[in-house]
C-alpha cells in the first residue's frame, strides 16, 4: 500500500491472507469484512464484492486450508505414524486453517475447491491407514479420532504441562503407542 490506495497484485490473495491473520489472532468467528478490508487496505467493499459474506472468505480460507493440509500429509510419506505426526505439526503450525477446515458450518462445505482439497486429504489418510495393515472404515476413523483429539488438547492447552513445548515430540510416543508401533 502506498498513500492510502490499494497496490498489491493479487487482491483476492491479500484478504485471504487477512482473514488468517484475523482467525489467528481472535478465532474464525470475531472479525468482521470491514475488519478484512482494514487489515488488507483495500476499500470496505472489497472483500464482500471478492468473496459475497464472510462464509464466501472462509470458504476461501478452507480451500487454501485444505491444499496445505493435503501436501502436509502427501510429504509425510506413507507410514502411518509420520502422517499422524504430520497432522499434529499441520493443526499448530498453521492453526488459522485448521480451525476453520474442521469447522464446516463456518464455510461451503460443497465448494469444489474445498471438495477437492478435501478428497486429496481424505485419500492420503485412508491409503496410509491401508497401508500400516489396518483396514476400513472403522480403522480410518480410529487412527483420525487419536490424532484429531491429540492436536485438539494440545491448541487447547488440555494436555499436561510436563510434555514438553514441541507437540510433535509429545505426540510420537502417544502416536507409536496407539498404533501399537
Amino acid at each position: 500500500m502506498s498513500g492510502g490506495s490499494y497496490h498489491h497484485g493479487d487482491l483476492r490473495r491479500t484478504i485471504i491472507e487477512a482473514a488468517v491473520e484475523a482467525i489467528s489472532e481472535s478465532g474464525p468467528a470475531a472479525w468482521s469484512l470491514r475488519e478484512l478490508a482494514r487489515r488488507a487496505g483495500v476499500s470496505h467493499a472489497a472483500p464482500a464484492h471478492h468473496f459475497g459474506d464472510r462464509a464466501g472468505v472462509l470458504t476461501a480460507v478452507a480451500a487454501a486450508g485444505y491444499a496445505r493440509f493435503a501436501d502436509s500429509l502427501e510429504a509425510a510419506g506413507s507410514e502411518l505414524d509420520e502422517l499422524g505426526l504430520a497432522y499434529v505439526r499441520f493443526a499448530v503450525e498453521h492453526r488459522p486453517y485448521f480451525e476453520v477446515i474442521f469447522r464446516p458450518e463456518l464455510y461451503r462445505p460443497d465448494d469444489p475447491e474445498v471438495r477437492a482439497g478435501r478428497g486429496r486429504a481424505s485419500r492420503v489418510l485412508t491409503e496410509g491407514v491401508r497401508g500400516a495393515g489396518e483396514g476400513g472404515r472403522t480403522a480410518s476413523i480410529a487412527a483420525w479420532s487419536i490424532v484429531h483429539g491429540f492436536a485438539h488438547l494440545w491448541l487447547s492447552g488440555a494436555l499436561p504441562a510436563d510434555l514438553g513445548d514441541d507437540p510433535v515430540a509429545a505426540a510420537r510416543p502417544v502416536i507409536h503407542h496407539l498404533f501399537g508401533r
